[in-house]
């Protein structure tokens, strides 16, 4: 009932198999050489055996060999014939030199030893494939969106990911998959490629963590987890850089440091064509436009693409507000916050848009008006099209499809679709006018009211906006909302 191999026999058996591998290997060449390759000897027998040698060609591939010895081992990738078995587990192959190599997954022979961690391999090919765990070598890209992989078998695994190629088909219900996953977890349902990693996934169900770290006591589900975690006591880098020498702990930190080489953006949006460094960041960038906000505030219901911006965001609730405004005594719970808020007052505006020469008080907004020079409105509407600079102005739009006015005012009732025309409505009831005219004093209770009352100061003439073309040829200026034909009035 056992699996196990008496090691003397186990040594018969390996010594057997490989003489007779070997024998068989021998008679083989020497029929191949001797008996079939014709071409050969009558060339040596013409005295040609200096001119070039014709090229042999198989009949099945169209594949050519300059000798028949070689054409007869390709055969049988053909022919499917395996004439090379082990002893012991009974499996063939076509060619003695696979067969040695297998016989060390009985022995457990690892003659190939990394010199930089010391992990042994069956193979020569496995070692360099490994060595490239180290240096960060990615040999073999992806023609269509340029990701790179250390390894062709896992490029041809990508490629299925463009070509929606599915060999891979359940023969209970017939569904196709990238991917094979034969082995099932009885728990989840979720499928593995091996038993190796389907044993370390059931570890998450039984919580079982069997190799416990000697220096700190922290347990590990799996061995290579430990090792790793090891590194952190002995300090051992064992990744180096082979641009700067900079070495790191793990082969994570050496890819992402390699960026700041390389510049190199391999995860690209296709609906806004903006490249992302890091895969985590470009996943919750695909958030703004799907519109997915997973993560919700608790206490206000705001909800968010990331668990970091909903972290952020609940300092609102817990930290104290400390920083004040000493014109409109409006709280802030930064300094930085309070900085650009102050600009609302002093009228600065350090960041200048270089296409059309407008400034603006803070970065973001810059950021946001930008869009309006390069025409960028990534977020549609699926009701009606439209499209959007912001995701807070979509937002804001859906909800004159919906009729939603989830903001009212508390002291008349009226609602309102967006928080930002409440607050403006809300300075209705209150008097507050926070936003002066630096030129005569006088005060506004919105900034689009000021922007209208420093036009008579200026002398500049408004413009209308009517449906037509998208540009207006004086101003050079991509309307958002496509009312775009603009009437100068003049004295």
């Amino acid at each position: 009932g056992t699996n196990t191999v008496d090691p003397w026999r186990l040594e018969g058996f390996l010594s057997r198999s490989a003489r007779n591998a070997e024998t068989k290997s021998k008679k083989r060449r020497h029929q191949n050489t001797s008996h079939s390759n014709n071409d050969v000897d009558k060339s040596l027998m013409s005295g040609d055996a200096h001119t070039e040698k014709k090229s042999i060609k198989c009949d099945t591939c169209g594949k050519t060999f300059p000798f028949k010895y070689i054409l007869n081992k390709h055969m049988m990738i053909h022919t499917g014939e395996k004439p090379y078995s082990c002893e012991i587990c009974k499996k063939s192959f076509t060619r003695n030199s696979m067969l040695k190599i297998h016989l060390r997954t009985h022995t457990g022979e690892k003659p190939y030893p990394c010199t930089t961690c010391k992990k042994s391999f069956r193979e020569m090919s496995q070692l360099k494939m490994h060595i490239r765990s180290h240096t960060g070598e990615k040999p073999y890209s992806c023609s269509l969106c340029g990701s790179r992989f250390s390894d062709r078998t896992t490029l041809s695994r990508h490629m299925r990911i463009h070509t929606g190629e599915k060999p891979y088909t359940c023969t209970t219900c017939g569904k196709s998959f990238s991917y094979k996953s034969p082995h099932v977890c009885s728990t989840c349902g979720k499928r593995f490629s091996t038993v190796t990693v389907l044993k370390n996934h059931v570890r998450i169900h039984t919580g079982e963590k069997p190799y416990p770290c000697e220096t700190c006591g922290k347990t590990f589900r799996e061995k290579s987890s430990l090792k790793t975690h090891m590194r952190t006591h002995t300090g051992e880098k064992p990744y180096p850089c082979n641009t700067c020498g900079e070495k790191f702990s793990y082969t994570s930190s050496l890819r992402l440091h390699m960026i700041t080489h390389t510049g190199e953006k391999p995860y690209f949006c296709e609906i806004c064509r903006k490249g992302f460094k890091f895969s985590s960041i470009f996943k919750i960038h695909l958030k703004t436009h799907t519109g997915e906000r997973p993560y919700t505030c608790s206490t206000c219901r705001k909800s968010f693409c990331h668990v970091s911006q909903l972290k952020r965001h609940m300092r609102v609730h817990t930290a104290a507000k400390s920083y004040c405004c000493e014109v409109c005594r409006k709280v802030f719970r930064s300094s930085s916050v309070l900085k650009i808020h102050l600009r609302s007052h002093t009228g600065e505006k350090p960041y200048p848009c270089t296409t059309c020469k407008k400034s603006f008080s803070d970065m973001s907004t810059l950021r946001k008006h930008m869009k309006i020079h390069t025409g960028e409105k990534p977020y549609i509407c699926s009701t009606c099209r439209k499209s959007f600079r912001e995701m807070s102005q979509l937002k804001s739009h859906m909800r004159v499809h919906t009729g939603e006015k989830p903001y009212s005012c508390e002291i008349c009732m009226k609602c309102f679709r967006s928080n930002s025309v409440l607050k403006i409505h809300l300075r209705s009831h209150t008097g507050e006018k926070p936003y002066p005219c630096t030129t005569c004093g006088k005060t506004f209770s919105d900034n689009s009211s000021l922007k209208k009352h420093v036009r008579i100061h200026t002398g500049e003439k408004p413009i209308i906006r009517l449906t037509g073309s998208k540009t207006c040829n004086d101003h050079g200026q991509q309307n958002a909302d496509f009312l775009t034909s603009c009437i100068h009035f003049t004295n």
